[in-house]
């Protein structure tokens, strides 16, 4: 098979590569374009960047919490595109300085594009609540989860809202998930193994913004071609109490978990910080396990989040958009 190939100059930034195929017909690209998309491991690096598919930030209990300001990233444009940057690498950032009230999730939304509607609406009131529908609503101890693995797509951002903290107790505890997960690898092969082929059953039955009854099945790490982690799916409140695996795996399942959450919960890994009013919490729902430390019930208790939700795509959608705005790229 052969074809002819030549390139012409209409300027010094412009090549032109033509290309006439074996069947006469005729192709023409930019040479540019075609040097994007070769095959070579520095043109597959840059396109790896420009997908934003970034060397991850793993951290532990020394984490350096990244902070920005609720008002640069809604009206700046370089401060947007570097929040959303440090999200997808380091999975958490803090944003200060809102409003303590309700709705500036709403604005927050509107600055990515929109929120992820959830069976508990499109925004929600953590509080401690009379005939709680869930745990949250308590004032008890929240261990580490990655919320709504009863979902086949669980939603891939979250944001806490603080607009009102109690004086004592509700401290956020946050865990970089794939840092335990690279950890659990190292330490015991075999329970990685185990977590991330085992399918849990998951389920979640009540009314909040409709009546619902949800049920799926997830592995507690999902994992790419490679065998790296790329989800968690893991909350106890909604894990089934059936489980459909054999009998004679259940010990050595329930054995990998046991190791996988002394994991999560060790001095090491583990990080937490009090939130006060103002301050919005964003982080990865797939990588960052989040929990809570139990505060005292009574009427004077005040404490307030308002949370929300984001899919992976419009976040990304709006990174890739800020992108060209900031780094004025094609």
């Amino acid at each position: 098979m052969k074809m002819s190939i030549s390139k012409r100059c209409q300027n010094l930034d412009n090549v032109q590569i033509s290309i006439k195929w074996p069947d006469e017909h005729a192709s023409e690209y930019e040479a540019e374009w075609l040097k994007k998309r070769c095959f070579s491991e520095e043109a597959r690096a840059e396109m790896r960047e420009t997908l934003f598919l970034p060397e991850y930030q793993y951290w532990g209990s020394d984490l350096q919490l990244p902070k920005m300001t609720f008002e640069d990233i809604m009206y700046n444009d370089e401060s947007a595109y570097r929040w959303l940057c440090t999200l997808k690498k380091v999975g958490i950032v803090i944003l200060t300085g809102a409003a303590a009230r309700q709705g500036e999730l709403i604005k927050l939304g509107h600055r990515i594009g929109f929120l992820r509607l959830t069976f508990y609406g499109p925004t929600w009131q953590v509080q401690d609540k009379a005939d709680a529908n869930n745990v949250a609503y308590t004032t008890g101890k929240l261990c580490f989860h990655t919320d709504y693995p009863v979902l086949q797509h669980p939603p891939g951002v979250q944001f806490l809202h603080c607009i009102k903290q109690t004086a004592t107790g509700g401290e956020t505890e946050v865990v970089d998930g794939f840092h335990a997960c690279n950890k659990l690898k190292q330490q015991n092969p075999q329970a990685y193994q185990i977590l991330s082929s085992t399918a849990v059953d998951y389920t979640d039955v009540g009314r909040d913004y409709c009546d619902f009854a949800v049920q799926c099945k997830q592995r507690i790490i999902d994992v790419d071609s490679r065998g790296q982690a790329v989800r968690i799916n893991y909350n106890n409140a909604t894990r089934d109490t059936v489980f459909d695996i054999p009998a004679e795996k259940v010990r050595p399942f329930y054995a990998a978990l046991k190791e996988f959450n002394d994991l999560l919960n060790s001095a090491e890994l583990k990080f937490t910080h009090k939130l006060k009013p103002g301050d919005i919490l964003t982080f990865d729902n797939w990588r960052v396990l989040h929990g809570r430390q139990s505060y005292p019930s009574g009427s004077e208790v005040t404490r307030h989040l308002e949370g929300a939700y984001a899919d992976w795509d419009v976040v990304m959608s709006r990174l890739r958009l800020l992108r060209k705005r900031v780094l004025k790229t094609d």
